[in-house]
């Protein structure tokens, strides 16, 4: 059983700066993906970046430039680093998880999904 927990949300005035965490927790001995997605009020969940264990990294158009991506392989977390926020970028920011190996070796190709972090951008 793989668990997710964010935390760093918050309310935070436009062009400023949140850094989100998410660590995983359970028999984990690597995950091949890990990411955050966001769910603003009406709008389905999309995708604002992913990176790979070994480094690779994907991004939307929306927030290339103003938001980094980074983990921390030896504890299982990902962080996101988001700067020039605007108020298009409120939303619940939810982190996931795919490709777990746990510490016997085990693969499991199923997704896994944090409870979610506000991040509400107002003057």
């Amino acid at each position: 059983q793989v668990q997710l927990v964010e935390s760093g949300g918050g309310l935070v005035q436009p062009g400023g700066s949140l850094k989100l965490s998410c660590a995983a927790s359970g028999s984990i001995r690597s995950i091949n993906t890990m990411g955050w997605y966001r769910q603003a009020p009406g709008k389905q969940r999309e995708l604002v970046t992913t990176v790979t264990v070994g480094g690779n990294t994907n991004y939307a158009d929306s927030v290339k430039g103003r938001f980094t991506i980074s983990r921390d392989n030896a504890k299982n977390t990902v962080y996101l680093q988001m700067n020039s926020l605007k108020p298009e970028d409120t939303a619940v920011y939810y982190c996931r998880a795919h490709g777990v190996i746990d510490r016997l070796g085990h693969y499991y190709g199923m997704e896994y999904w944090g409870q979610g972090t506000q991040v509400t951008v107002s003057s």
